[in-house]
């Protein structure tokens, strides 16, 4: 282990999942040394610590007027988790930096200027657009980050994100090659639960978000028949959000929350339910291509999927025949195909589970990973 890798991220490392699996996935072969929220406690692994940012109102007057007068460099060095972090890492050395998010990328690209090594960027979403529903965000922050892809991207040495959909749009606009590592967790080894025939137990798990719109799963149960319970198990991260969800759930006995696991657990946690949901409301661009975690653990732990036409997971859904699509982005769309199944069907969406997730693994991504970085290390 002759190389030293830096990988970096402004995100918990620990509860990061697709970080956590970068570093997971290269600690074997190279040295690593990350930099984020908190350490990823992976034995073998060097950590340094970062700072998120936190405005003031002044602070964001002054952000305001500099995003508006397109002094976007000043803008982005006056951010103080970025100062913080170029401080932090201004003397360290490796052989290859890992940015996750578009946000680190003009950092790593000035220490990796010093340190004369690639950047390898892992886009994760479409940040230009990952807000666009918002009025407001477009006029202060999409110039910014338009600024950022122009200026930045055609300098790194390799570049991933989650699916198809963003990497093409990441092509489209600004002609980078985009490759595609999804979100896919480890395998689990383990099998399908049996299906009641008078009771289907669906599942949703991750965190809160209100522009998703969490409360169309709730109002989802007054169109299902009895056969349906619906279970939580939701990070607490919005506590508001997450109270005005249980109120809107209390007059419904079929409803309930419980707390939730750790993020190695999650798959295993789920495997006695039958069904996993996502009625992912397609607000934002990087909302309507989301592939997001909870859908692999719906397939690690063995469910059958119910979800609204996103077009990448339901690509995937229709490749692997898993469960329902419905025709539409209503509730009344879902409901009619959930209220036809049949326990047959969700019995064979399940050994289909079964099967797709020997493919749908964090272990087929870890070799695609493990070759680009080589391939940009020369060995």
């Amino acid at each position: 282990m002759s190389k030293k890798i830096l990988i970096l991220s402004l995100s918990p490392l620990k509860t990061d999942p697709r970080v956590y699996r970068q570093i997971s996935f290269l600690k074997d072969r190279y040295w690593i040394t990350a930099a984020g929220l908190s350490d990823p406690e992976i034995d073998g692994v060097t950590y340094i610590p970062l700072k998120g940012s936190v405005s003031t109102l002044p602070g964001k007057i002054r952000n305001f007027v500099r995003l508006k007068a397109r002094r976007f460099e000043a803008f982005y060095w006056s951010i103080n988790s970025i100062r913080y972090a170029y401080t932090a890492l201004g003397s360290e050395t490796c052989d290859l930096m890992i940015a996750n998010d578009l946000v680190l990328l003009p950092l790593a690209l000035r220490l990796a200027e010093k340190m004369k090594t690639p950047v390898f960027l892992d886009a994760h979403e479409f940040t230009p657009r990952e807000f666009d529903h918002s009025p407001l965000w477009r006029f202060e922050f999409q110039g910014f980050w338009e600024y950022v892809c122009r200026t930045y991207l055609p300098r790194v040495s390799a570049m991933i994100t989650v699916c198809g959909g963003i990497a093409d749009e990441y092509r489209r606009l600004h002609g980078v090659a985009c490759r595609v590592i999804n979100n896919a967790p480890f395998f689990v080894d383990q099998k399908p639960s049996g299906v009641r025939d008078d009771r289907i137990e669906m599942v949703h798990h991750g965190g809160l978000s209100r522009s998703r719109k969490m409360e169309n799963m709730i109002r989802l149960m007054e169109h299902l028949d009895p056969r349906f319970r619906l279970t939580f198990m939701l990070l607490n991260n919005d506590p508001s959000y997450l109270d005005r969800l249980k109120n809107l759930a209390s007059g419904e006995d079929r409803i309930t929350f419980r707390d939730p696991v750790p993020m190695q657990d999650i798959s295993t946690a789920l495997n006695g339910y039958d069904l996993g949901l996502y009625l992912l409301n397609p607000a934002s661009f990087n909302d309507r291509m989301a592939l997001p975690n909870k859908f692999f653990e719906f397939i690690q732990a063995r469910l059958a999927l119910a979800i609204w036409p996103s077009p990448e997971m339901a690509r995937l859904v229709k490749a692997h025949d898993l469960g329902v699509v419905s025709e539409g982005f209503t509730i009344e769309a879902v409901a009619r195909r959930l209220n036809a199944l049949k326990t047959d069907d969700i019995l064979r969406y399940k050994q289909n589970a079964q099967k797709a997730a020997v493919r749908l693994c964090a272990e087929k991504n870890r070799d695609r990973l493990l070759q680009m970085v080589a391939d940009l290390l020369g060995a």
